[in-house]
């Protein structure tokens, strides 16, 4: 019988074809920037930083499905799909539901104003002390996010290669910061372009590859059937139930709006577009196509299974780390056919490099909107602009390589990403909410409640994610058997029994329940913490009178409860006349 060793040595033949597609898809992007950058040197902060306004719908929204896919999403969903079933692929109804939500109420609000960064709107609504706590928040969960992104790509060219993670994540990030530097958002938009169409070309290469070699998707979903992967949504009412139809539908409309709604790294692309009608057609494309690759990456897990169901290789250990999953099934797949493999990773690194663009590039807008002008007493030069835009994606990338040393030490990284998300997220949003919402209420009561809403949120999240770390904390998972290997491996981490399982369980009940919430809840639980609490000081303090407050900073469908009655605006002067004018047809819509 063979050793695992020696199987793994085997699946480790990244061929020299596969270097070169995975090199292509890097010098692909490097020409993008360059085209963007140096044939363009004259680069005015628009178009850096919004595209001048009028980017095109189509690479705009192919744009915002690579920049939400990123390459947590591709190893970490057909792990879990693997893993429990596809519960979490019933998050697709919140999808649909964040579409309706976004571009009825929140989407006219910002693109009307016709703001760069969307923390300006809440200054504009409140006062600065709010748009630097929004500010803030953004900027602490791109540094937690950010090396999540760049790991994950990371682990998968280790498991296909063998190069260790900290020796491909700098060149990595050098790569993005490369074009992103040097293009702006259109280099972004561009590449995320390319990037999508490697993406959805390398999941569907596995899947067809990986359903023709086990005898057609018929097997891979009787396969699934029969334990119980396919199966209907969980209707409990328990919050600790990892996923329920409830968690995935209400808690997933709220984590979804916020990252697509308020989020910058996301909004400022609907930003670019030139109209509203624009910006809503890109976000029904970006709906259709996040569900497109989540049904993708579903069934996969599912033919991961139907692969490896007599001998799972995370038990074995043949798959160092759970989000190694696909990347073995990939080698396994593909290995004997030269650049396939290489696509399937440039398609991963796509996915990540799409993600960490837009980040980098949405921090440049905030640190330059929200922490530099407003504190400047002179209007910074053009030559000034542009160094801190690109002092900013540098420094960025730099402390996030950094930072990867640290995530390699945590957990699966679909579940830590949205638990350490909701920390500053979910405050963030109900702050959002509350403006676009709640005109009585004060800058006072909502900074409160969201510095509240923080603190509440970091105790919860760090509190379930230390109890998950340290085993107290265990789910289930389906059906999965070491039984038929054909292969020596390590058996001191054979599945656990169902008594064992019910001992952890048990220690599961001792933890305090609310660390024991599902990760789904998270953000709508940290902007149902910030809204109560807002509310609650508002009633003690006192709000404000909602007349005063400008009907263009509304939803549509508040405006006309507020609007005076010669529907005039209080658009403070410190802000460009476009912004009054936009605002000012704005609530003129709302009258006809």
């Amino acid at each position: 019988m063979t050793d695992i060793e020696e199987i793994i040595a085997k699946l480790q033949r990244f061929s020299w074809p596969d270097y070169g597609v995975f090199i292509a898809m890097f010098v692909i992007c490097i020409m993008i920037g360059i085209y963007f950058g140096f044939l363009n040197r004259s680069l005015s902060e628009a178009d850096y930083l919004m595209g001048g306004r009028n980017m095109l719908v189509l690479p705009i929204a192919l744009s915002l499905v690579a920049s939400f896919i990123s390459g947590i999403t591709l190893l970490g969903l057909p792990t879990e799909v693997y893993s429990y079933g596809i519960q979490y692929l019933y998050v697709s109804l919140g999808v649909m539901a964040m579409g309706v939500v976004m571009g009825v109420f929140y989407l006219p609000v910002f693109h009307q104003l016709n703001i760069t960064s969307t923390y300006e709107y809440l200054e504009i609504r409140f006062d600065r002390r709010l748009r630097m706590y929004g500010s803030v928040m953004f900027a602490v969960m791109n540094v937690a996010y950010l090396p999540i992104v760049i790991y994950v790509p990371a682990l998968a060219f280790n498991q296909v290669t063998g190069v260790a993670v900290h020796t491909i994540t700098p060149i990595v990030c050098i790569i993005c910061i490369f074009y992103t530097s040097l293009g702006g958002i259109r280099a972004v938009v561009w590449t995320d372009v390319v990037q999508t169409v490697s993406m959805v070309g390398a999941l569907i290469l596995v899947a067809v590859k990986g359903s023709h070699d086990i005898g057609g998707a018929g097997v891979v979903l009787r396969n699934a059937w029969e334990t119980d992967r396919i199966e209907g949504p969980d209707l409990s009412i328990n919050p600790t139930v990892r996923h329920t139809l409830w968690s995935q539908v209400i808690g997933g409309v709220v984590y979804w709006t916020q990252t697509n709604a308020v989020s910058q790294n996301m909004i400022q692309r609907y930003l670019a577009l030139p109209t509203l009608r624009a910006a809503r057609i890109a976000l029904g494309i970006f709906c259709l196509g996040v569900l497109t690759m989540m049904a993708l990456c579903g069934y996969n897990g599912l033919l991961i299974y139907a692969t490896y169901k007599n001998c799972d290789p995370l038990t074995t250990k043949l798959a160092k780390a759970r989000d190694q999953l696909l990347p073995l099934f990939v080698m396994d797949t593909l290995g004997d056919y030269p650049g396939l493999t290489g696509l399937f990773i440039a398609g991963v690194f796509s996915a990540a490099l799409s993600s960490l663009s837009t980040c980098l590039n949405s921090m440049s807008a905030v640190v330059l909107e929200d922490f530099v002008k407003p504190f400047v007493k002179r209007p910074l030069s053009d030559s000034a602009i542009n160094w801190i835009m690109r002092s900013v994606v540098v420094g960025m990338g730099v402390l996030c390589v950094c930072l990867v040393y640290v995530v390699e030490h945590m957990g699966t990284v679909l579940q830590l990403t949205m638990s350490l998300e909701a920390i500053t997220n979910g405050p963030l949003f109900g702050i959002f909410t509350i403006g676009i919402f709640m005109p009585w209420i004060s800058g006072n009561s909502a900074l409160t409640g969201g510095v509240l809403g923080v603190i509440a949120m970091s105790w919860i999240s760090l509190k379930a994610q230390w109890a998950i770390a340290s085993g107290a904390i265990k789910y289930q998972t389906k059906h999965i058997t070491v039984d038929h290997c054909d292969y020596r491996f390590d058996h001191s981490n054979l599945p656990l029994s169902a008594a064992n399982m019910t001992d952890l369980n048990a220690a599961a009940d001792e933890i305090f329940p609310l660390y024991r919430i599902s990760y789904m809840w998270f953000t709508c639980l940290g902007a149902s913490i910030t809204i109560f609490i807002a509310i609650l000081y508002s009633s003690i303090a006192g709000g404000q009178n909602p007349k005063k407050v400008d009907a263009s900073l509304l939803s549509p469908c508040i405006r006309k409860f507020v609007q005076n009655k010669e529907g005039s605006l209080r658009v403070t002067n410190k802000y460009s006349p476009n912004v009054r004018v936009m605002a000012r047809i704005a609530v003129d819509e709302v009258a006809l």
